[in-house]
């Protein structure tokens, strides 16, 4: 009899169903994109090690990042930083120091605007990376701003085609520089894509092509997990005795594991997804409010119906339930193909992350399926109810007279 009387106001109620289709789609679209933007910011993180430890110009506290994170350049940390800290903190195996900015690179009529790294000799360990053909500059050429150049395989590939790029000679803001190596395809790492990007000696950027005299950035590699805590101590008092800082209160640099950041970015989306679907979440009120609207104009324009099924016998609990039913069937209807458009959208999602190099995970928990279905349940009984119960309350005298 629920169907029955669905069927005979299809517009109606498809157009009710809309609403809980797209409350429940909406949510687990949001649950399902949130976890997959989650996995790829964290796998970008753990590509980079998780035995290393990040050094930021720029104080920071528990509130927030460094200023230096928000684009606003902090000139606290120097070249000569990085080699104190490896020289003093035996638990650091490695440390580079980072300075960056994009010029135009050419070579003859050849031109790609690309990143430029300046960096330290002891990059390729620090981070984990090969030099496909060719050499990595050495100490000697980083110190006294070296006139080379390690070409990301990307850019390589870009500017010189068939053409071998070894001891070829490419511009970098009208600086010549030769090709000494190129580097191994290494894909996106941070979301940074080291191919696309060209190396060179961090003097040779320092003082060629920026004019300053600071870092943005320096990596230290720790020997083992178990010291990382103790490494970072240690590496917060060499930087104090460096910067003549006498306690923590003054530092003016700040220094983060990648632990400390997969956990801080973990809590972050966390509660950013969930912030997300609560607010989806409204759309299933306002979808049930919509159930509620429509159930009780369907009582109004029933009640002569509704007098003669209780004339010949119908209690209020047959009422009650027969429309209780119709807005749960409304509902669970809604519910259905709202997670299959949620679990399809979420899949053509992830496939087009897939398709563009990123490593998007496609994931749609049970926990977005089950609150899916239960929430539809729940809004159909809730907001079903009190239209049923006035239908339940009708006088069957009065509604078979009812015009």
């Amino acid at each position: 009899m629920s169907f029955v009387g669905l069927k005979a106001n299809k517009v109606r109620s498809f157009l009710t169903v809309l609403g809980i289709i797209i409350g429940i789609s909406s949510v687990i679209i949001i649950i399902s994109v949130g976890a997959g933007a989650q996995s790829l910011i964290l796998s970008q993180i753990e590509k980079v090690g998780s035995n290393l430890v990040g050094i930021l110009p720029g104080a920071a506290d528990d509130e927030g990042p460094p200023a230096s994170v928000f684009g606003i350049q902090v000139t606290t940390l120097n070249y000569e930083d990085a080699k104190e800290i490896l020289r003093r903190v035996p638990e650091v195996a490695e440390a580079a120091s980072f300075i960056q900015g994009v010029e135009t690179v050419s070579w003859q009529n050849q031109k790609k605007d690309a990143f430029f790294m300046g960096t330290t000799a002891n990059y390729p360990g620090v981070e984990d990376t090969q030099v496909a053909s060719g050499r990595f500059f050495d100490e000697l050429e980083e110190r006294s701003t070296g006139r080379v150049v390690v070409l990301g395989s990307k850019i390589a590939a870009e500017l010189f085609g068939e053409v071998e790029p070894l001891n070829q000679t490419v511009k970098i803001k009208r600086e010549s520089f030769k090709v000494i190596g190129v580097m191994k395809e290494r894909g996106k790492v941070a979301f940074q894509d080291p191919d696309n990007q060209v190396f060179i000696p961090l003097t040779s950027a320092q003082n060629l092509l920026l004019g300053i005299h600071h870092v943005s950035l320096i990596r230290a590699k720790i020997d083992n997990q178990e010291n990382m805590a103790y490494a970072i101590e240690q590496i917060k008092q060499v930087l104090r005795d460096r910067h003549n800082i006498s306690g923590p209160d003054e530092d003016d640099f700040s220094v983060r594991s990648q632990t400390e950041a997969i956990e801080s970015l973990t809590t972050i989306t966390d509660a950013l997804k969930f912030f997300l679907a609560a607010m989806a979440g409204i759309s299933l009120i306002v979808g049930g409010i919509g159930i509620m609207n429509i159930m009780y104009v369907s009582v109004t324009e029933r009640i002569r119906e509704i007098g003669l099924r209780k004339a010949m016998g119908a209690t209020n609990s047959n009422v009650l339930k027969q429309f209780l039913v119709e807005a749960v069937v409304i509902t669970f209807l809604g519910g259905l193909a709202g997670i299959i458009i949620g679990f399809v959208f979420s899949f053509l999602v992830a496939a087009v992350a897939g398709y563009l190099g990123y490593a998007w995970k496609f994931i749609v928990s049970p926990f977005s399926i089950m609150l899916g279905f239960s929430v539809s349940a729940a809004i159909g009984i809730i907001f079903g109810y009190w239209p049923a119960r006035e239908a339940a309350k009708q006088n069957p005298i009065d509604a078979l007279r009812y015009e």
